[in-house]
């Protein structure tokens, strides 16, 4: 295939988006398929942190059993995502995609029916269960459609959909919870969990699976190659890979849950602001993750995979002690926002190309759904701690703690793990 399809001009090739316009259709809808689907994931795992407030009070949910759900959620979505890598490995990327956004829409829905805590523990859940297989269906996707040059910008700009859904679902909650009271406004909002279905349609009818993998769906057919175990991963030649690559997500995504989960209670509760005014703060971080997951994902492509991760870290880290620890105003702590959500999100970018270099195709979804979340399962755990610890000292200095520990795990994790910038995968 030409680096430069049809209706480009140097000049097009030479501008931010020039990367864009040399994909083919085909990854161009696939491209668009994965952002959409990881947006709308995200708007369905959103809604939970923004009525934990409206719960606690209506239910009387301790801060410790609000933490202990966000918490069963990702443990129940990191199962998800390993056995859900492990399916797309054997029966095709785009097909396990459709089954888990249907999945997660269908039981964020069943949550607005929930009439007790019970209820909404086992909705929620299920509806980890289906937005982690989501990612794990999702990132090795787009990771084996973009091509190599532009792997780290594609699945990065892909992971900026995770800001648009959030915001999408702050939007939602500032507008029901304007228009309605409370005690129905929090229904309303999981209600609106159904919408992410329709997607399904596009998928099925404009995205078609990588054509590595139907490469070696019929080399296996044929009997030329064994189908190897999903257990691979755990091989000699790919454990140090397989246990580098999940301390790494373990410290993103628990440093990122720590903050997010508790970052709408942190504003309402211990700063005291109204429901327009944490949605005005959550925006300013909502919009810089957006800058944060684009221009990382640029600069993975630039600077390598490592370098970026410990740039991104490295900062987050000083954020995070600025906004929990330092005596600051509320107008400081708004702008503070921004650099927060830059950097706790710009993380994120780097992942998805990573990880799929990290792996061979056999191996790629099963490789990319546990270490993924198997970093999701241990960083789930971080909202439940910060919770239970925050009983005994200010909401702030927990969230921090846990997050600033977190950020000093990547920065491990990415010093020892190799640079693949410019691996192909079909090599």
């Amino acid at each position: 295939m030409s680096d430069q399809i049809a209706g480009t001009t140097p000049e097009q090739n030479g501008a931010v988006l020039g990367w864009y316009h040399e994909l083919s259709t085909k990854e161009r809808r696939t491209f668009w398929a994965c952002f959409v689907g990881w947006a709308l994931d995200a708007m369905d795992v959103q809604l939970y942190s923004l009525v934990i407030a409206t719960l606690s009070g209506l239910w009387a949910i301790s801060r410790g059993d609000a933490g202990l759900l966000a918490t069963a959620t990702l443990l129940a979505s990191s199962l998800g995502g390993w056995l859900v890598g492990i399916l797309a490995d054997r029966y095709g990327r785009v097909r396990m995609l459709q089954i888990t956004i249907l999945w997660f829409s269908v039981f964020t829905f069943l949550c607005a029916f929930a009439n007790s805590y019970g209820q909404l523990f086992l909705f929620r859940s299920l509806q980890g269960f289906g937005f982690g297989g989501e990612y794990a269906a999702g990132a090795v996707l787009i990771g084996e459609i973009i091509r190599d040059e532009h792997r780290g910008k594609g699945n990065g700009i892909v992971h900026s959909g995770w800001a648009v859904g959030w915001g999408v679902a702050v939007i939602a909650y500032a507008i029901l919870f304007t228009c309605l009271p409370e005690t129905i406004a929090w229904r309303a909002l999981f209600a609106v969990g159904i919408l992410p279905a329709i997607s399904v349609f596009f998928v099925r009818r404009f995205v078609d699976e990588p054509p590595l993998f139907v490469d070696a769906q019929r080399r296996y057919a044929s009997g030329r190659e064994t189908r190897p175990s999903f257990l691979g991963i755990f091989a000699p030649s790919l454990l140090r890979t397989t246990i580098l690559a999940s301390l790494l997500t373990i410290g993103t995504q628990g440093g990122y849950y720590a903050i997010m989960i508790w970052l709408p209670t942190y504003l309402k509760t211990v700063r005291g602001l109204t429901v327009l005014s944490t949605g005005g703060y959550l925006a300013i971080v909502i919009v810089a993750s957006f800058l944060g997951y684009v221009v990382s994902a640029y600069l993975t492509d630039i600077l390598g995979r490592r370098r970026n991760f410990v740039l991104f870290a490295v900062c987050s880290v000083f954020t995070v002690m600025a906004y929990m620890f330092l005596p600051i105003s509320d107008s400081v702590l708004f702008f503070l926002g921004a650099p927060l959500g830059f950097f706790a999100s710009g993380i994120y970018s780097g992942i998805g190309a990573f990880f799929n270099e990290l792996y061979p195709t056999s191996v790629r979804g099963s490789g990319i759904g546990f270490c993924f979340n198997i970093g999701r399962a241990i960083g789930a755990l971080f909202p439940a701690l910060v919770g239970y610890i925050s009983a005994g000292m200010p909401l702030g200095e927990a969230i921090g703690i846990f997050t600033v520990a977190a950020y000093g795990l990547i920065i491990l994790a990415a010093l020892l793990l190799p640079e693949t910038k410019g691996r192909s995968l079909a090599a």
